[in-house]
């Protein structure tokens, strides 16, 4: 389950309970409409922190859901369902009219540190929680628009091989040396205040919020064309 607040500017999307916080379709859902009405409520100087209860940002996709299918090909279908349905989520990310910021205090695997990494600014601790992109090691293939998405905001060739081919589970420390995330700090009480700063002081500059969202898609060329995202050459805003 997810819920949505707004505290000033700043909207919190916040996936709630003790459980992994694993995607299946009716997760998906309500996390594709909150993002929705994030973005027909946003108004200039607003802010999107995406954050999560318990020791789990996200463990990923629901792969009991997927196996209680009864057969392998019924497994891999709902599998292939899962992909398809979160593409969108990226996609509502990339385009959302505001800074965005991943509070992450517990681990984000899989499809949850896609999730994470689909956000401007990433937030972690350091004393729990790892990146973790658990394919290699379960041998399923990563969808394209993962395998973009990792290319376009992670420059560095031997940190994309480390976690996507050798199954690196990268703590906060390392996670902030190697440009993954914007920092890291010591507890949750720690990312949630430093994600907060963070989003207000976004917020404060009072950006336009098409322009952002234009210049964020043209920065990820490559994602945006996967994800089916047109993208505005030049965009003139009113002064």
């Amino acid at each position: 389950m997810c819920t949505l607040e707004k505290r000033g500017n700043v909207f919190i999307l916040t996936f709630t309970g003790e459980d992994q916080h694993r995607f299946n379709p009716n997760l998906i859902g309500s996390l594709l409409s909150l993002l929705s009405q994030v973005k027909a409520e946003a108004t200039g100087g607003s802010a999107l922190i995406t954050q999560a209860q318990g020791k789990f940002f996200s463990n990923g996709f629901d792969l009991d859901w997927a196996q209680a299918a009864g057969s392998e090909q019924g497994a891999a279908e709902r599998l292939h369902h899962m992909v398809a349905l979160f593409k969108p989520v990226t996609a509502a990310l990339l385009s959302l009219p505001m800074p965005t910021v991943a509070a992450i205090t517990g681990h984000a695997a899989a499809a949850g540190f896609l999730l994470a990494l689909s956000h401007d600014y990433l937030i972690m601790r350091k004393d729990r929680g790892v990146l973790y992109m658990s394919e290699v090691d379960i041998a399923l293939t990563i969808p394209d628009y993962f395998n973009a998405l990792f290319r376009e905001k992670i420059g560095d060739a031997s940190v994309r091989r480390d976690l996507l081919l050798r199954g690196l589970k990268m703590k906060g420390d390392e996670a902030e040396k190697r440009g993954v995330v914007e920092a890291a700090y010591g507890g949750e009480a720690e990312v949630r205040e430093a994600s907060v700063r963070l989003a207000e002081n976004l917020g404060k500059r009072k950006w336009n919020g098409e322009v952002y969202a234009e210049i964020r898609k043209g920065l990820y060329p490559q994602l945006s064309a996967i994800l089916g995202l047109t993208h505005k050459a030049y965009t003139i805003a009113r002064l």
